[in-house]
């Protein structure tokens, strides 16, 4: 097998292209078997088998730069630099990252799990690249649905001024090669990149302005005739506008006709829009059948397609996605929308059930934030159904357009919490710090699914303001689920007891009020009866319970799966420390300040101490304290 023989990507270059086109097979098969047993991004990788083995064939990484947009379609390039042995870990505890990872390789140059980064970077690594003198490639990888983001359009409007030497490869899997793409688009791709035609084109134009009286007039009418059939023949007019020299669309699996465009594209000065149609899942028929359900998909039987899923009680987004269609059924003001995550989000049966009101916004979080306020204004009642991570790019938006204006928008925040295998670009870790302390703004996080059910209930009531509902990626526990006739809205600002105890108390926020009672049924049967508080609502407080258990001068642990800086814990204490209030202990468990790496949630809760170990722990550290008060 060529596959064995490829340990680094200079190996690459001692084979022919039918050579390349067997590793391109191989590479595939390999991807299959392995993403079967480990799972992960299975149809993006098998779509860019051909376009990555060309780039590491015709480039020197890492003195050239290839910057992946995600970076979830970097699988091949992986197993193209060194990494191939190492696939049984994917996105395990420790192990290989499913995203590009600078400190597991000099080939990684950056870094991201976010859409619509790579131009900015590639944009700034040649700027770097010009201001030291040097002259290596940079090659940014991009897909159709990251050119939505706004930072990706403000990044081609920059490169596109600058004229920086670099080539932009747009990663096209949406479309069909249209039947105008053949011959004479490839032999009208290959002049106008051909530096003796386009010197040619200078030199004209030069001659005809030195023509006096007439050569200027003379070089407008052939400017405006250039760009007459520059119109009715280029399709990629849009990107020659913005300053690129536009290739293709080029056949993403065609090796031979991926080299020579990327040939081309190296003789051409200034920056160069190389679009490549690719298929998504290539070579695998199930993959290929249903891209979006395979984009990341967990293990499977080869043989079938099917996905070997856990048993158990429905994922908060199940249950969300179900609950909202059952509120929009009675409410004809809900609108759902969403940037680009309807499958993710749980919002495929509502889109089925109201085609009208579900609203998919692309990759653009936050034009969907204004959106969602402008809805809100005109008196819908939008619900905006966005990842934790991926509203942090909104932020600005929640702030100056939603929140300001009072405006009746509500934030449905899924994968608030540890994401497991996808690691830390997409931990909702952060979401109590950046929005807590925004005016105006409700947030709360539900112990279980079914309340979850009464808070969006609460939620699509609540005609105060922004209104934001957190909830992890993890199933439910279980609970039997209240039917909608019974959904009752949740008094804004309570917190509901779960367990009386006269010992320590725990403010235990969302999944964690279940880590807190395992925690206090073992200390029961040491005799010590801790008081367990489902800290329901973050923003804002219950004071009233908090004034009490402070006058009780009751020590207290805030448990949450947050950073604890800026998290509920800290919203707690600056509470006491405002009000004046001291005489208990009060200890904060949460996400210390670094980064945590992919592997499961249970792995990731443990390394932290998110378990009912540690806070067990630390409540048997007050016992001295309560004897001595007794």
């Amino acid at each position: 097998m060529l596959l064995e023989q490829i340990q680094k990507p200079n190996d690459l270059k001692a084979l022919t292209l039918p050579q390349l086109e067997q590793l391109a097979d191989e590479i595939r098969q390999f991807l299959i078997e392995q993403l079967s047993v480990t799972g992960g991004h299975l149809s993006p990788n098998l779509g860019v088998v051909e376009l990555t083995l060309v780039l590491h064939y015709l480039l020197n990484s890492p003195e050239d730069k290839i910057v992946f947009d995600v970076g979830h379609q970097s699988y091949v390039h992986k197993i193209l630099t060194g990494r191939k042995d190492r696939f049984g870990t994917l996105r395990k505890y420790k192990g290989l990252c499913g995203y590009v990872k600078r400190s597991e390789s000099e080939h990684d140059v950056w870094e991201a799990g976010h859409s619509s980064t790579s131009l900015s970077a590639a944009m700034g690594m040649a700027t770097a690249r010009d201001l030291k003198g040097e002259s290596h490639k940079i090659v940014a990888v991009i897909g159709d649905g990251a050119m939505t983001g706004g930072m990706a359009l403000e990044a081609l409007n920059h490169i596109g001024h600058e004229k920086k030497n670099m080539i932009v490869v747009l990663n096209d899997n949406e479309m069909s090669i249209a039947p105008n793409v053949g011959a004479i688009h490839n032999y009208l791709t290959k002049i106008r990149s051909d530096r003796t035609y386009m010197k040619a084109k200078e030199e004209v134009e030069h001659l005809l302005k030195k023509i006096p009286a007439i050569g200027g007039t003379l070089a407008k009418t052939a400017e405006k005739l250039k760009d007459s059939l520059k119109y009715l023949v280029v399709s990629g007019v849009l990107f020659e506008e913005l300053g690129f020299t536009y290739l293709g669309p080029v056949d993403g699996h065609n090796i031979p006709l991926l080299v020579e465009t990327m040939k081309q594209a190296e003789k051409v000065t200034g920056p160069v829009l190389m679009h490549v149609v690719t298929v998504k899942g290539k070579g695998y028929a199930p993959a290929e059948a249903d891209s979006h359900a395979w984009h990341g998909a967990g293990a499977y039987k080869i043989e079938s397609g099917q996905v070997l899923k856990t048993v158990g009680p429905p994922m908060y987004t199940e249950v969300f996605g179900n609950t909202l269609i059952e509120l929009a059924e009675r409410d004809s003001r809900i609108v759902a929308v969403t940037p680009a995550m309807p499958g993710g989000s749980g919002l495929l049966k509502f889109a089925k059930r109201f085609p009208g009101r579900m609203i998919d916004v692309g990759i653009a979080e936050q034009h969907a934030a204004t959106f969602s306020g402008a809805l809100a204004m005109e008196g819908m009642k939008p619900v905006f159904a966005v990842y934790s991570t991926f509203l942090q790019r909104a932020y600005d938006q929640v702030v100056h357009d939603i929140c300001r204006q009072h405006l009746n928008v509500v934030f449905a925040i899924d994968r608030a919490g540890f994401v497991g295998p996808d690691g830390e670009t997409h931990h909702g870790v952060y979401d109590i710090s950046y929005l807590r302390h925004i005016p105006n703004l409700v947030l709360m996080m539900p112990k279980d699914e079914n309340e979850l059910r009464h808070m969006l209930y609460t939620a699509v009531q609540y005609n105060d303001g922004p209104i934001a509902v957190r909830y992890p990626r993890i199933n439910g526990t279980g609970v039997v689920l209240d039917p909608i006739d019974e959904l009752k809205p949740i008094p804004i600002g309570s917190w509901e007891v779960v367990q009386e105890g006269e010992g320590p108390v725990v403010l235990a926020v969302g999944p964690m009020v279940q880590v807190a009672l395992e925690a206090a049924e073992a200390l029961a049967k040491e005799g010590m009866r801790v008081k367990v508080i489902n800290t329901r609502f973050i923003k804002p407080l219950d004071e009233a319970m908090l004034k009490q258990l402070a006058d009780e001068k009751r020590d207290m642990v805030v448990i949450e799966e947050h950073a604890v800086q800026g998290g509920t814990g800290s919203a707690v204490a600056e509470y006491f420390a405002t009000n004046g209030i001291s005489g208990m202990n009060l200890k904060l468990l949460g996400i210390p300040d670094y980064f945590v790496e992919h592997g499961s949630i249970k792995e990731q809760r443990a390394e932290v101490g998110l378990t009912a170990e540690r806070l067990a722990a630390e409540l048997r550290s007050f016992q001295t304290r309560l004897r001595q008060r007794a």
